[in-house]
């Protein structure tokens, strides 16, 4: 029953898979339809396990407050704020004018609060590399990083370097930067197709044994 079972749920999966890529392929008006009803369907369980994970997220602190764990503040805090948000988006809508302020005074803030230590962590992890394991890549890592903070921020330097630095981080930006990106990219989507190919073929079978 449990082999029966599996062989069926792979069945659903690969047709499921096969119409929505051929619907890329070919013009034909009830492919489309299906395959359409197929992503919307698709789009609706991912919201409903966000929700699950999010009801998760909140048993999890409310058992850390309850319990008077180590932190449990932070854990009251982000139930606080996640009430204050989901009660104002629900009832306001996302362009309200508190909600917007949140994500602008507070969240937008964090961010770049956290982007700045990562900035320097990455730095000083740089100098620790070099320090105890001076090879060309580490050498490579620690200059692009110097370049990048001069050139981000030219009055650490003489007036007249600011504009070299600045055309050499826009440089490293443009092209190493970027040409590094698109590689991980194509990787993943290699990956990705690798991996909704196995599945489709039933080699791999996520949903069960």
């Amino acid at each position: 029953m449990k082999r029966a079972s599996t062989y069926l749920l792979a069945f659903i999966a690969g047709a499921a898979g096969a119409i929505v890529l051929l619907s890329y392929f070919l013009d034909l008006p009830y492919l489309s339809d299906i395959s359409q009803w197929l992503k919307q369907t698709a789009v609706l369980l991912s919201a409903a396990a966000l929700l699950i994970g999010l009801l998760n997220l909140v048993g999890v602190h409310l058992g850390k407050i309850g319990g008077q764990e180590k932190g449990w503040a932070y854990s009251a805090l982000l139930v606080v704020m996640l009430a204050v948000t989901f009660t104002l988006g629900m009832l306001f809508g996302l362009d309200n004018r508190a909600v917007v302020s949140l994500f602008r005074y507070v969240q937008l803030p964090v961010e770049a609060t956290l982007i700045a230590l990562l900035a320097v962590s990455l730095t000083a992890a740089g100098y620790r590399l070099i320090a105890r394991r001076p090879n060309l890549f580490n050498i490579a890592f620690m200059v692009s990083a110097v370049v990048f903070i001069l050139g981000s921020a030219p009055w650490l330097i003489l007036p007249g370097l600011a504009e070299p630095f600045g055309i050499l981080r826009t440089w490293l930006a443009e092209v190493w930067a970027v040409g590094g990106a698109r590689g991980l990219l194509l990787g993943v989507a290699l990956g990705s197709i690798t991996a909704g190919l196995r599945v489709l073929l039933a080699t791999d079978r996520p949903y069960g044994d």
